[in-house]
C-alpha cells in the first residue's frame, strides 16, 4: 500500500471512530454479511465488543458469534433492536416480511436503520415499521479485510450526522459510494455485491487450470493469487483502459494471445454480462416479492 493510501485509510478510521465512538449497533440477522461487518468494526477498532449486539434464530449460532466475536448475542430481533442506535438488518430476504412484522412499532424515532437485504426497498421498510430514516446498503464480503465495496441510499429523514456515521461505518471497511437514486443500488448488487463471487469462480478455475498442467494445488493457489492481486492493483493504480493493459501481455501471435482466442471463442464476455444482467433481474423480483408482501 502507498504511504498516501495508508495515510488515508489511517485518516478514514480515525473519522468513523469519531462518527461512531457513542454508538451502539444492532444487527439483526447474525449470518456471513453481519459477522464481516461487525469482523470489520471491531478490527479497525469503531465500536467496542460490548456496544455491539447480534440476533439469530438459532442459539447455536448466536452462542457462536458471541464467543468467536466477543460481542453480545441473542435469538431476540426485539431484544438485540431495543439497545441499538443503529439498527442493520441483515436477514435473508426470504425471512424479512416476518422480522419486519416482529420489529413493526418497536424501532424509535431517534434510531437510524440501515438495510442491507437484497431487493428491500427503503419506501417499503419504512412502511411497514412507520419509521422514516432509512439507508439502503449493499456491501460486499472484502469488507472483512477493509477492502470492500458499499454503495448505499437514504431517505430524505437521515439527519446529516447519520449519514456521517453510514459514510464512516462503511469508509472504514473500504470504499464507499452514495448514490441518490436507489435503482443503482439493484444495479450495484449485481456489480461489486455478487462481484467476489464472479472473482472466485475465475480464481478456482484457474487453479484448477494450474493444477492440471502439473502445479501442486498450494503453488498452484499462490501463482493464481498474487496474479489477479497483480493484476487488479497495476488497473488500479494506472490510468490506462483495461484494454490497454491487456494489449501490454499479449504478443503477437504469442501465447496469451492464443489463449485469449478460446476466451472470446468461448463468448467469455457474454457470459460475464449475462451473469450480471440476471444478478440484476433476481434484485428486482425479490423486489417485487418484498413489497407485493
Amino acid at each position: 500500500m502507498h504511504s498516501q493510501d495508508l495515510d488515508d485509510q489511517v485518516a478514514h478510521e480515525q473519522q468513523a471512530r469519531a462518527a461512531l465512538a457513542d454508538q451502539k449497533l444492532a444487527f439483526i440477522g447474525g449470518g456471513v454479511m453481519a459477522e464481516v461487518m461487525i469482523a470489520g468494526v471491531l478490527e479497525r477498532q469503531l465500536a467496542r465488543p460490548d456496544a455491539i449486539i447480534a440476533s439469530h434464530p438459532r442459539s447455536r449460532r448466536a452462542t457462536e458469534l458471541a464467543e468467536r466475536l466477543g460481542v453480545k448475542s441473542t435469538t431476540s430481533n426485539l431484544e438485540a433492536a431495543r439497545q441499538g442506535d443503529i439498527v442493520i438488518l441483515c436477514v435473508k430476504p426470504q425471512r424479512l416480511n416476518p422480522v419486519l412484522k416482529e420489529l413493526a412499532g418497536n424501532i424509535e424515532p431517534r434510531q437510524l436503520l440501515i438495510s442491507i437485504v437484497t431487493g428491500a426497498t427503503t419506501e417499503m421498510l419504512g412502511r411497514m415499521l412507520n419509521h422514516p430514516a432509512v439507508v439502503r446498503a449493499m456491501p460486499n464480503t472484502p469488507a472483512r479485510i477493509g477492502y470492500g465495496m458499499s454503495v448505499w441510499t437514504t431517505t430524505p429523514a437521515v439527519t446529516d450526522r447519520q449519514r456521517s456515521q453510514v459514510r464512516a461505518l462503511f469508509s472504514a471497511l473500504g470504499k464507499e459510494m452514495w448514490f441518490e437514486e436507489e435503482r443503482f443500488i439493484d444495479m450495484a448488487t449485481a456489480v461489486s455485491g455478487s462481484g467476489p463471487a464472479y472473482v472466485f469462480l475465475v480464481m478456482e478455475a484457474l487453479i484448477d487450470a494450474a493444477v492440471h498442467l502439473g502445479f501442486s494445488r498450494n503453488d498452484a493457489r499462490e501463482l493464481v493469487t498474487q496474479t489477479l492481486l497483480g493484476a487488479v492493483l497495476l488497473a488500479k493504480e494506472t490510468p490506462a483502459h483495461p484494454a490497454e493493459l491487456r494489449n501490454m501481455v499479449t504478443s503477437p501471435n504469442g501465447t496469451t494471445a492464443e489463449a485469449l482466442y478460446e476466451l472470446e471463442k468461448g463468448s467469455v464476455r457474454t457470459i460475464l454480462s449475462k451473469a450480471v444482467y440476471a444478478a440484476y433481474q433476481k434484485t428486482a423480483t425479490l423486489s417485487d416479492i418484498a413489497n407485493k408482501k
